[in-house]
């Protein structure tokens, strides 16, 4: 089944590819945020929630299969959830209104994110520690693609269509990474062992262990703090701003061509002078950014794209760094659990913060939205949190911090 031989270059290659229809899906949906209000009908907090579906899903479901996940080669489970993933996103793009998407956002939820985690885990499992970052970027490169070229090829669609073409196209796209992985994965199994109580006696190891709850909850904050100012963003440039909305998807090229080339040089400077000093600085610059986004008037649109493009390089390269201290909290046979459980700590953390920026957040009569500076200082204040809880986390063998 598969290739063994793959490269590790061409197997992170893989992984990306597959990454980039999870998160372009997980994307899309924002950026059509003011097609969708107008639309459907709906006002921000409703937007807020179906936004939040989908990251309550993926936390529920990653919470079942956590205790399980280790049980499995990697390759079989990951082929399993991708499949019940396309089919959930199937089911958005035939969906015709706010409920039935919300049904559609649950299911390619529960499903992507498992799916996520896996891939996380092949990549601690197969690369070692002084080349994780770095292998950490080049599968976060398929955020920057999804942002560079999938999310404006979708806004097209759905400006030329209706906003169920993006997911229709998705899906169709999904359907073929999927054949991809399932004659180029190989099999990834020398995390399994032979005994299921020792499995069970590992994952109770894992929910004791003080390093791995730092680590999540390090995680947690670093995704509050990010994820407090997404969901509303494109509206907020539209409404707010002056940005005019057929100009959204510049957002999201500008950003993704940017952070194609500057992810992987991040992984590479988190390598090199460690994680946590590089994530300090991304954390001191994206605070900045977020305030003046948070904060910001009626702008020119050339002002509007370059801070936006700031933002895409400083707050989403701070889980480059982030990401690779995850992989390093705990040993490989724990992993797979591991990384299900930080997906867990991901969802609840981003379905929270969809929740509350919908209920801080309101629009007037003209639109504009109200009350988007306190996401801003909320923002901030969680991410400087999560950056004093990443000192504290150590290295699965105890020989060093994750900053060593």
């Amino acid at each position: 089944m598969g290739f063994p031989k793959l490269t590790e270059k061409s197997l992170l290659l893989l992984l990306a590819a597959v990454q980039f229809t999870h998160i372009m899906d997980f994307m899309i949906l924002m950026p059509l945020g003011p097609q969708l209000v107008r639309d459907l009908g709906i006002g921000p907090g409703r937007f807020s929630a179906i936004v939040a579906a989908y990251a309550i899903s993926s936390g529920i479901v990653g919470l079942l299969t956590a205790p399980f996940i280790d049980r499995f080669d990697r390759r079989t489970a990951l082929l399993f959830v991708y499949a019940g993933f396309t089919v959930g996103t199937l089911a958005c793009g035939l969906a015709q209104d706010a409920n039935t998407l919300m049904m559609g956002r649950m299911i390619s939820g529960g499903f992507g994110g498992v799916a996520t985690a896996l891939v996380l885990s092949i990549v601690g499992d197969v690369v070692p520690p002084q080349r994780r970052a770095a292998a950490v970027g080049v599968v976060m490169t398929a955020f920057s693609v999804a942002s560079a070229l999938g999310v404006p090829t979708g806004l097209y669609l759905a400006s030329a269509f209706d906003w169920e073409a993006p997911f229709l196209m998705l899906a169709g796209l999904a359907s073929t990474m999927w054949l991809v992985a399932f004659v180029g994965l190989p099999s990834v199994g020398g995390h399994l062992e032979a005994d299921p109580k020792k499995q069970t006696a590992s994952f109770i190891a894992l929910l004791k262990d003080a390093n791995a709850g730092k680590a999540l909850l390090f995680y947690a904050a670093l995704v509050f703090g990010h994820f407090i100012i997404i969901p509303l963003m494109a509206q907020y440039f539209v409404a707010n701003m002056g940005l005019p909305e057929d100009r959204v998807f510049l957002v999201y090229l500008i950003g993704g061509v940017l952070t194609v080339f500057t992810a992987p040089r991040i992984g590479k400077l988190a390598d090199r002078f460690g994680r946590v000093r590089v994530l300090a600085v991304l954390v001191a610059v994206a605070s900045v950014v977020t305030l003046a986004i948070a904060n910001g008037g009626a702008m020119p649109m050339w002002l509007i794209l370059l801070i936006a493009a700031f933002f895409f390089v400083f707050a989403s390269g701070r889980f480059v760094p982030g990401q690779a201290i995850m992989t390093l909290a705990v040993p490989p046979a724990r992993r797979g659990a591991f990384m299900s459980l930080s997906g867990c700590a991901r969802d609840v953390a981003s379905g929270a913060a969809s929740t509350a920026s919908g209920l801080i957040v309101t629009a007037d009569a003209s639109g504009r939205l109200m009350g988007y500076h306190w996401l801003g200082w909320l923002a901030v204040s969680v991410s400087l949190l999560a950056l004093g809880l990443a000192r504290l986390v150590r290295e699965s063998d105890q020989r060093g911090s994750v900053n060593s």
